[in-house]
């Protein structure tokens, strides 16, 4: 019977939407108050599926998966605006969107964890009203 686990993390950091390449009016007129630097307080909530240890009757081990999401989400994005402090995202290509950040931290978190142990999805929430989720493809 397949399992899955979900384990939630999180961060406060600060971004704001803003496109290099154009002027301050263009991105005042297509994103508003979010172009300019705001915090959040992330939650991103990370599910995991494999097979069950049959001593342990865990999917993966706690401790290691709580190591992997503070080295590839916490430590990088606390404290942090996001544009100007994480490589990824400081040539502003791609705009550290919701959508952005889900599918950065997908391929951060999915490639660190033990063999067996599969990333099946991935959500970034910037607050209660607005999350992205990055799925697995089979």
């Amino acid at each position: 019977m397949p399992t899955s686990l979900t384990r939630v993390t999180g961060f406060r950091a600060r971004h704001h939407l803003w496109m290099p390449a154009w002027s301050a009016e263009e991105n005042r007129a297509a994103f508003g108050a979010l172009s300019e630097p705001h915090p959040h307080d992330y939650r991103c909530s990370i599910t995991v599926s494999g097979p069950m240890d049959p001593d342990s009757g865990m999917i993966c081990d706690l401790a290691e998966l709580d190591q992997i999401l503070d080295e590839e989400i916490r430590l990088p994005f606390e404290g942090r605006h996001i544009n100007l402090d994480h490589p990824a995202f400081a040539t502003g290509r791609p705009i550290p969107t919701c959508e952005a950040l889900a599918r950065y931290l997908f391929g951060r978190v999915a490639h660190r964890l033990p063999d067996g142990v599969r990333l099946d999805r991935l959500q970034v929430a910037e607050d209660a009203t607005l999350s992205a989720e990055c799925t697995a493809l089979d």
